[in-house]
């Protein structure tokens, strides 16, 4: 089994779904709200516990009703919770709109998140005691620069997910092994629009890269190997909402199984098909068992 730490954000959901997502200065009528356990470092736990991970979770929640919510979502997958603070006031939250195609567009408010901007005791242990460290920008630049260090000094893949996106320091690049960001983030980053242009620009900064594209698949691209693309399977999509971090959840697992890249896209893939098949993010989310039988 590979061993997983997991650096991020606790958040809860707070979903409203719409026909069509509203314009500026717009109000819509919705047809459903929901409160769903996410936040992009949970997702990516859960995802890859459920995936047959070994997995340890180093966050923060709340003291509001949210907190005890999300440490149990967790602990209900099979993630080990024990770096998992608790700090006085309100947990983060997410505040989601998803539309009748499947769309999604997300306001953070990072509340506990935000007290993170160090390691903490037994932390720098836990890093180095991974096979991955997985990592996203929904927390303190600082605690996500400290945490990628750790894993480097310990000689620990490193995968970052860009998002939100926001310009990557050279400290934290210089400890990414593999960088995933979507086709728009990749955008953002390097001013391409085309994803091959784009993944050219990021191997200048880092080894190794994923651009997700949605419904096209993914797009590999390394230093020492030519890239290529993985289709995905053609699903209905019901919510998007957390496709990305159940693909680079269930990629850590595949890659830490030691697949080959091709096999490990195409069942991390598989597994973003899934979940978009079913509204919420970690509730949406396969298990191993679930993905073997689709893939």
């Amino acid at each position: 089994m590979t061993n997983i730490v997991v650096l991020g954000s606790t958040n809860m959901d707070l979903v409203a779904y719409v026909p069509r997502a509203p314009e500026r200065g717009e109000t819509v009528t919705g047809r459903e709200f929901r409160t769903t356990p996410g936040g992009k470092g949970a997702n990516q736990a859960v995802a890859a516990a459920r995936a047959g991970g070994d997995v340890v979770m180093i966050g923060a929640v709340g003291t509001d009703v949210f907190g005890p919510r999300l440490r149990a979502a967790l602990e209900s997958a099979g993630v080990e919770t024990d770096l998992l603070h608790t700090t006085e006031g309100p947990s983060g939250t997410a505040h989601i709109v998803v539309d009748d195609a499947g769309d999604n567009a997300i306001v953070v408010i990072p509340g506990a998140n935000g007290t993170l901007t160090a390691l903490g005791p037994g932390e720098d242990t836990a890093i180095a005691a991974a096979d991955t460290l997985l990592l996203q920008l929904e927390l303190p630049l600082s605690v996500v620069v400290a945490g990628a260090a750790a894993a480097r000094a310990h000689g620990v893949r490193t995968v970052l997910t860009p998002s939100p996106v926001r310009p990557l320091p050279p400290e934290l690049l210089s400890c990414v092994d593999l960088l995933v960001p979507n086709q728009h983030e990749a955008e953002a980053l390097t001013g391409h629009a085309d994803p091959r242009a784009a993944a050219d620009e990021l191997l200048r900064l880092v080894p190794e890269v994923v651009i997700t594209l949605g419904a096209a698949g993914s797009l590999h691209a390394s230093r020492t190997t030519p890239p290529l693309t993985v289709p995905a399977p053609k699903v209905t999509a019901v919510d998007t909402t957390g496709a990305g971090d159940t693909f680079v959840g269930t990629l850590a697992v595949a890659v830490g199984e030691g697949r080959p890249v091709t096999e490990a896209l195409a069942w991390a893939s598989t597994a973003a098909a899934l979940c978009v098949q079913k509204p919420g993010a970690a509730a949406s989310m396969p298990y191993r068992q679930e993905i073997e039988a689709a893939s």
